[in-house]
């Protein structure tokens, strides 16, 4: 009669089902640490660069980083942050980026009107696109548009190509635009002599939202 084999046991061992248990509490603790730690702005990361400082006793290394951060509905900062460590140095950046928040006027998901943004030698030209167009813009400048919540623009770069330029410059055209009830005050006009008929409705469309 064949016997059933059976598996051996060291004396004194027990089954190897230590620290499982523990192992699967350690995980839940850090998804919820991590979804205790989702923001809910978009932050993006434009630049980052190693810089190096010479004193007595040789270099001194350190990271600067530029960021983007906004709620991709309206509101959006940059930021810029220098320490040893680059995670630190995205850190900085983003909490002054929170402190630089500016809101952008927006028709349809788009710029009211073209305008023109410089600093530096970045220059970077903003144009108003119908619905579906996309971002049509480079890295730099698509980073911060996607997180001011803007879907359909066109853009074009006429100045230096370095991502800090564009970017301030990018956020400088920002900075100018105008709703047409702002302009229609301004000038001391009706907002029906400033805008086109479909721009009011979108505009009244957004406000009753």
């Amino acid at each position: 009669m064949a016997e059933n084999p059976t598996t051996a046991t060291a004396p004194g061992s027990a089954p190897d089902n230590k620290g499982r248990g523990r192992g699967n509490g350690e995980r839940r603790e850090r998804r919820d640490d991590r979804e205790k730690d989702k923001s809910p702005y978009m932050e993006r990361v434009v630049f980052i660069n190693r810089v190096s400082k010479v004193v007595k006793g040789g270099r001194r290394f350190s990271f600067t980083a530029l960021v983007v951060v906004g709620d991709g509905n309206g509101t959006v900062g940059i930021g810029y942050g220098k320490s040893k460590e680059v995670p630190q140095a995205i850190a900085k950046a983003v909490e002054e980026a929170k402190k630089s928040f500016f809101v952008v006027p927006r028709v349809q998901g788009t710029v009211p009107h073209p305008v023109q943004g410089e600093t530096a030698a970045g220059v970077v030209l903003l144009r108003p696109a119908s619905p579906g167009t996309g971002v049509i813009a480079g890295g730099p400048v698509r980073a911060v548009l996607e997180c001011a919540g803007i879907s359909d623009v066109l853009t074009k770069s006429l100045g230096s190509n370095n991502a800090i330029n564009m970017v301030h410059a990018t956020v400088a055209a920002l900075k100018m635009l105008e709703s047409p009830a702002a302009i229609a005050a301004r000038r001391g006009l009706a907002l029906e002599d400033v805008a086109p008929a479909a721009i009011i409705r979108a505009s009244q469309m957004t406000v009753g939202a």
